[in-house]
Order: C-alpha cells, then structure tokens, then sequence
C-alpha cells in the first residue's frame, strides 16, 4: 500500500516560535511523535511517505502516487487537516484521520470527507483498521475503550523525520495523569490511571535518536511525566548511566504538575539524568479558582515555595495561566503578572479558558446551557475567546489577557526575568549542558541576537550588553540557555502583537482602549 502519512500546519501560536525558528534556521520546535509511531504500526511492506507541513510540504507528485492518505491532528490544526481531508477526497484518494482532534470531534472529519476514523490510541484502533481494509471495507470507525499497555507500543519511526529541521527531538514516557482538572481533555484522552514504557525501552528510543545522530534538546511529551512516580524514578536510575556513558548527548524538558516540588529525591534524579526544564500547569495563583477547576494538586503548598525549590534542583520553569475560572475576581490578570514576576518565569503561556469537548468543564457547562453555540468548538488558540458565557464580563476578561501579554512580554521585562531565572537555577562545577545548536547554527543566532537586541534595538541594547556580561561572570553554564531565551524574545515582541489583535477582531474593538462597545448577547447551546 503506497501511503502518504501528512501532519497538518500548525497557526503562528504561542508555541510555535516563529521568529526563533527563523533566526536559527530552523523549521519547527518538536516533531510530530504520533503519527511517526502510528507509522510503526502499519505493515512493514507497505511503502511510506511522510511530510510534516511545519517543515516541507508534500508535492502534486506525492499526490499522485499514494492510495492512501493518513493524517492525525490536534485542534489547533483544524483548518489545514480539514483542508487536507477535502484535497484528498477530490483527487479520489482514500483518507484515514486519527490524533486528538478527531477523537474528541470525529462529526467534523467525517464532514469534511474522511472515509476511516482511527481513533482513541493507535496501538488498539489501527489493528481494527488492518483488519477491515483487507476485509474490502471502503468506511469505517474505529474505538476503543480500552486503553493499550505501552510497554507494547513500538519505537517511533524517528527515521522518516528532516531531523535537522526541528529544535528538539521527542520521546514518550507514559500517558495520562492522576489528577482530575475540570477544563483539562487528557484524561478523557488517556485515562487518570499513568501507563508508562519500561525503562529499557525508552532507553533504546534514546539510543535510536543517538545513533540516527541527533544531539542536543529533547522533549520528554508526556502531559505528566511524574504521574507515576514509582515507574518515573526506575526510569531515572536507568537513564543516569546511560547519559553518563554516552557523555550526556541530551538535555531534557518535560511537562509535570507542581506537587514535583514535594518530592526532593525526584528532583535530584532529574537533575542528574541531565534535565534543565519542566513546564507546569500554575494555571493561576487564586487558590478559589483552583479549587473550582479541581486543581487540588496546587493548593497543598505555597506556589512560589514550590517554584523557587524547583529552580533549586537545578531546573528552568515554563508554567502555563489561565484567565476565564467561573467566580474569578476582578483583577485576576493583575495577580497572575505580580506572580510571573515574582517567580521570574521567562515565558507564562497565558491564554483564556476554553471549554473542550469531552471535559468535566464542557459537560458541565451543557448542563448548565452556557455553551455558545457559533463558538461551542475550540480552536485551541490561547487568545481566543472562550466559548461559554463566563462568570464576569468577557470584555474584562479579554481586557485582563491583552494587557497581561502586552506587559509580561514587553521587550525590557521579558529579557528581565530571563537573566533573573537564570540566577535563581542552582548550577554546580559538574553541570552539564549538551550543544542544542551546531556550530554554524550557534554562530548564526549569536550574530543575529547581537545584531538585533545589542545594537539595533535602544531600548535594551544596554540591558542586553549587561545581562549577557553578567551571565557570562556568574552562571556561564546556562550561558546557551539563556541565549536561547533571549532569542525567543524575538518571537513574543511579535505575537503580542497578533495575539492583541486577534481579540481585537473577536470583540470588534481594543480592550485596551476606552471606547468600548458593548459585547452582543451569545447564543447559547440548549
């Protein structure tokens, strides 16, 4: 079976780091991990062809020869997957869809075309779909309420990747997580029971992108990669000597809920295993919010206690806010900016609540007839406006984002808390860092943040000069690291822009203008 395996564009997001990418030369931030694992899975007589359009994009000639078409998407693509769906059933091309988006919307794949739904996890589904294509079938749904051990799972086809294109790569640990967040979709997806791979089996993933030569940054995509403890730590004392054996050719990042910072041996073991980042759920430091939203795991210990211990294991923090919890206060945005700075995180990934579909939050929200019905399908943007009729006035809300991201990522407090994260991360003599960049790529984004933020821009020139020489004295460990975060400044100075005015299209005026119009009645969802 000649198969085109295609993953769709991603929009210019918060995370897609456009401008970084450009000043690095290089396309894409992480590489797709499900569908090259989806490619594992298939016949091993089948011919494939793999594109991931965030890199290169396939020609009229790849069209041409395929049978078969497979895409897997989350929300966030939803307007290229589409599209997609519909090229491919106007060239007579046979299409299997699977991933997160058509597993929690599959009316809308079957809308647009797609004639198989791979859906649920691909080790229980895609057998199923094996099965009916050598039965004749030309249609088909496929689920699955079971949920697959992973200790099964094959290694990710890593080869059909343009490694070279991407700023890290990526393996999987384990999937789903313990806790039982009201707005979040992975335990929908995956369960609140973690299943992880064996140690000896995420090591021969990491020893495959050895050998296939990648060095530098990886990323660990589990959406909670402390969701088993037990089974994460036989991972850690596996992964230190291998990392030591192999003169530590990677650095690793990951994402993880706060209660990281109550574990003390966790922490040491991430730190020895070479991990120099985790990214965390903060969500908002309201403790009413978060006990709405279920977030129980952030309400055991003071939050900045628990930032600053983390940053004392050695580890830079990435941590995500949300605006839009029902009872929210006035100010909210106010307390999430003093908060950011408080803890110095270089990067908040602020956005406004959005109900998913499937969640505890989207359920309820029907139940209560708050669902807007011309919006009720999220894009999963973070500057989109939500899709319910929230508790306090959306224009207040959009207000709050608008004028947090404007501030947080105002050119001189952005490269701030950079320099101050850096000085918070505990290094020591034995620190290690592996190259992230080549040595043409290193060059190429050092001559370009020096020409950009050391001479061309006034307004930091002389703080970027002083931080850069400050780091160089005190922390010349972290001195790639935080390179690399001044050079994604250049990314944010831009999207806050886009993200002001995309809300600005939505509502029709600036929030941060006084002239405001009032916003139109929603219709909801009966």
């Amino acid at each position: 079976m000649k198969t085109l395996l295609i993953y769709p564009q991603f929009p210019q997001s918060f995370w897609s780091y456009d401008r970084f990418m450009e000043i690095a030369g290089l396309k894409a931030v992480i590489p797709p991990l499900g569908i090259i694992t989806i490619a594992a899975l298939l016949p091993s007589d089948w011919d494939l062809r793999f594109y991931d359009r965030n890199v290169a994009c396939e020609t009229a000639a790849d069209w041409e020869w395929c049978d078969l078409v497979i895409l897997s998407a989350m929300i966030v693509q939803k307007p290229d997957f589409q599209a997609l769906i519909q090229k491919a059933v106007r060239l007579g091309k046979t299409v299997a869809v699977g991933g997160p988006y058509p597993t929690s919307v599959p009316q809308a794949a079957l809308e647009a075309g797609a004639h198989f739904l791979i859906l649920d996890e691909g080790e229980m589904t895609i057998p199923q779909f094996l099965e009916a294509l050598r039965q004749g079938a030309t249609q088909g749904i496929f689920r699955s309420i079971e949920k697959p051990d992973v200790s099964q799972s094959p290694r990710p086809r890593f080869d059909l990747l343009r490694r070279d294109a991407y700023l890290m790569m990526a393996i999987q640990f384990s999937r789903g997580c313990p806790f039982n967040c009201e707005f979040c979709d992975i335990i929908s997806l995956y369960g609140r029971k973690p299943r992880t791979k064996e140690p000896d089996q995420a090591l021969a993933e990491l020893q495959t992108l050895y050998d296939l030569g990648w060095r530098g940054s990886l990323f660990i995509v589990d959406d909670n990669f402390i969701g088993n403890q037990r089974n994460v730590k036989r991972f850690l004392r596996a992964l230190i000597p291998w990392m030591q054996q192999h003169h530590y050719p990677f650095n690793f990042i990951t994402e993880a809920s706060v209660n990281l910072a109550e574990d003390d041996e966790l922490l040491q073991l991430m730190g020895e295993a070479g991990f120099y980042a985790v990214f965390l759920g903060i969500e908002t430091p309201d403790q009413d919010s978060l006990q709405v939203t279920r977030k129980v795991q952030n309400i055991r210990n003071p939050l900045v206690e628990a930032c600053h211990k983390i940053n004392e294991a050695g580890l830079l923090i990435y941590a995500g806010f949300i605006l839009g919890f029902d009872g929210e206060r006035s100010g909210a945005g106010d307390r999430i900016q003093a908060f950011i700075e408080q803890t110095s995180i270089p990067q908040p990934m602020l956005g406004i609540l959005q109900a998913l579909p499937n969640t505890a939050l989207w359920d309820r929200l029907k139940k209560e007839q708050r669902l807007i019905e011309d919006n009720s399908h999220p894009t999963g943007d973070q500057n989109t406006l939500m899709n319910f009729v929230p508790t306090r006035s959306i224009t207040e809300i959009a207000r709050e984002y608008v004028e947090g991201f404007w501030t947080l990522y105002e050119p001189q407090n952005y490269l701030r808390r950079c320099f101050q994260q850096c000085l918070k991360i505990r290094t020591s003599k034995s620190h290690k860092q592996a190259g992230q960049f080549s040595p043409t790529q290193s060059l190429r984004l050092v001559a370009q943040l020096i020409w950009r933020q050391g001479i061309c821009r006034p307004e930091i020139r002389g703080q970027f000069w002083h931080q850069l020489w400050s780091i160089l004295l005190t922390k010349p460990q972290l001195l790639s690291l935080y390179l690399g975060l001044c050079a994604a400044g250049e990314h944010f100075w831009e999207y806050r822009a886009l993200a002001r005015e995309r809300i600005t299209q939505q509502l029709g005026y600036d929030p941060l203008h006084l002239s405001m119009a009032p916003v139109p009645e929603p219709m909801l969802i009966r």
